[in-house]
């Protein structure tokens, strides 16, 4: 059906893994299917409600296994296409959604991204119109603050990225200290599966440090570049790294500096990213 692209965009917003929302999508038809279609005003609002409501049920199972998670936690890299992006959530962003609960981040999304009104939004997560207008309220406060106030050009981004690419392979000191804020973070998500930074990285010296001390090891061993692409909406790039595991970086930028690395390395979270490139 012509909304399944919107349905599996709102349900991978609210969980951030391709494959759980793909699952949530499907649940939903096969109920929207053994449901009496006379009786359905309208199909899209069902099935988008029905999404909303699986995808609230997962979240809470999903909390305690993410408190339970080893290493940083990082969304599912999404591989952006001109058909797919429809919306201006990024992957820094949705890593502030993450911290919200989960009705907030619902009556965000539904209202500020994906464009539906407040009585929706309440037949959607089965609250009052009221309470979900000051969910989203609280939810875009947090959001607003993340949002970067200068939006990289596409070209910026791509030239930055091939550029970081490049110093983080060879441990080029004065090419990272240009290209590093000063407050950046690294977060690398291994999920106990693949060698990772355990906590995030802060700050552009120790960032430096350990890149260079990477490059310096001596079983070292360059990825190679497979694709420079958007990732979320933040320039980025797939990598095939030693003993053929798949790797995504992406990388926030703001005022010309690189503000957030994202390095996504467990092979669970990589299982659909080939195919998109």
């Amino acid at each position: 059906m012509r909304i399944r692209p919107r349905l599996v965009r709102i349900a991978y917003r609210m969980l951030g893994s391709v494959a759980e929302a793909e699952d949530v999508v499907q649940d939903a038809y096969l109920r929207w299917h053994r449901t009496d279609h006379d009786a359905i005003e309208s199909h899209d609002a069902f099935l988008v409600r029905m999404v909303t409501r699986l995808c609230l049920d997962v979240l809470k199972s999903a909390r305690v296994q993410r408190e339970e998670y080893i290493g940083s936690w990082l969304p599912e890299p999404f591989i952006d296409t001109e058909e797919s992006r429809s919306d201006d959530i990024t992957l820094s962003l949705m890593m502030v959604l993450e911290r919200l609960s989960p009705l907030e981040r619902a009556a965000f999304l539904l209202y500020d991204v994906f464009g539906l009104d407040f009585e929706e939004v309440a037949r959607a997560v089965e609250r009052d119109a009221s309470t979900c207008r000051k969910l989203a309220s609280r939810a875009r406060e947090h959001v607003q603050q993340a949002r970067p106030r200068y939006p990289v050009p596409p070209e910026l981004g791509k030239k930055m990225a091939a550029a970081f690419f490049a110093a983080s392979r060879e441990g080029n000191l004065q090419v990272l200290e240009t290209l590093l804020a000063a407050d950046v973070t690294l977060y690398s998500d291994g999920g106990g599966k693949r060698v990772a930074t355990i906590k995030p990285v802060y700050g552009s010296q120790k960032v430096i440090r350990f890149f260079i001390g990477l490059s310096q090891k001596p079983d070292y061993v360059a990825g190679r570049l497979l694709a420079e692409c958007l990732i979320d909406g933040l320039p980025g790039y797939v990598t095939l790294e030693r003993d053929d595991i798949v790797q995504t970086t992406a990388l926030s930028i703001e005022a010309d500096k690189i503000t957030g690395i994202y390095v996504v390395r467990n092979p669970d979270k990589l299982k659909h990213v080939l195919s998109f490139i």
